[in-house]
């Protein structure tokens, strides 16, 4: 009996061993990406010249805009003042993890209206990056430019199935703009000071830090799902709302956001209410608190229109790589 208990322990071993290794999509992945996959080819891109070219931007143009490969744009480490824009799929920035290269420009909207004012905007599909930090450098927004012109775009992600691993995003007003597709963040921090993870994407974060940098009313997300048939929405799974500020975790932007928080560490400084109703109708949102923990995670004083006493079943679809269709197109972090 002995003998049989432990070879089921190490079967089950090898087969969790196995688990691990495989793609997070396995032998499911859609036909497109799998045969990117099949080849990588590398690009190396070094400030010192050490590299094949010393600014992103010139690596990206010597892509083929039809490219059919995995590309990998291997960048070293310092600071990069560029502003970026991915238009060819299938392309992976990676950075060292130990000394993680930031891709930093200071667009705003006064200058360029702000989806536009991206440092780094990824227009095309299967984007990865891993080890990156992305800033937009431009000072938090002041004077005439407090409530308009100063939003300030670090990442604009419009490209569908792209994914992001242990990477940072640094910015005060609209930091994270997931404007459209499906994407993945997991491991990775972003601060800001008003609506700095916003747009219209279907989009999963996982292990993620939400952090204000704001000593005033700071609102976290502004999901912008417009009707009942938009599959769209925010999830964020195992996260950690932190910093200061009088902090709400969103607001209703448009008829029907929907954005939901699960199994997530929120701070003190989480406002009681928990949502910033402001003066936009909340008929349809679909804003969700599900098991969240901390001291701002009471929910005795969130309005009416916050689901706070969801069953199981009813959230079960937000809570995983699922709601994203992750089987189809996710892969584990690369590596070099």
């Amino acid at each position: 009996m002995k003998s049989t208990t432990a070879g089921c322990i190490l079967m089950k071993y090898m087969i969790f061993l196995v688990l691990i290794v495989l793609p997070i999509g396995g032998d499911s992945l859609d036909a497109a990406l799998a045969d990117a996959e099949k080849s990588k080819k590398v690009i190396k891109v070094n400030l010192d010249g050490s590299g094949e070219f010393k600014t992103v931007t010139d690596a990206l143009k010597s892509i083929p805009t039809d490219n059919k490969e995995r590309v990998v744009i291997s960048i070293g480490p310092g600071e990069y003042v560029e502003k970026i824009t991915v238009d060819k799929p299938f392309i992976t920035f990676y950075g060292s993890p130990q000394n993680m290269p930031t891709l930093s420009f200071g667009g705003t909207a006064h200058e360029y209206g702000t989806v536009d004012s991206a440092s780094v905007m990824v227009l095309a599909d299967y984007f990865v990056a891993a080890n990156i930090i992305m800033k937009n450098s431009a000072p938090i927004p002041t004077g005439q430019f407090r409530f308009n012109g100063g939003q300030a775009v670090a990442m604009r992600v419009s490209g569908d199935k792209a994914a992001f691993y242990n990477c940072r995003f640094i910015g005060f007003q609209d930091t994270l703009l997931a404007y459209k597709g499906r994407h993945y963040f997991k491991d990775c921090y972003v601060e800001g000071t008003v609506d700095f993870v916003f747009g219209g994407g279907k989009t999963l974060f996982m292990n993620t830090e939400i952090r204000s940098i704001s000593n005033e009313l700071v609102m976290i997300v502004a999901q912008a799902r417009k009707n009942a048939s938009e599959d769209n929405g925010f999830s964020f799974v195992h996260c950690k709302v932190t910093g200061t500020g009088d902090i709400y975790l969103g607001r209703p932007w448009f008829p029907y956001g929907r954005i939901i928080f699960a199994f997530t560490d929120m701070c003190a400084q989480v406002n009681p209410l928990g949502w910033h109703e402001g003066a936009f109708p909340t008929t349809n949102v679909y804003f969700v608190e599900y098991k969240n923990t901390g001291p701002g995670s009471n929910t005795d004083k969130r309005p009416a229109w916050v689901k706070t006493k969801l069953s199981d079943a009813e959230v079960q679809p937000f809570l995983s790589t699922g709601f994203i269709n992750g089987d189809d197109w996710l892969t584990p972090p690369p590596s070099l």
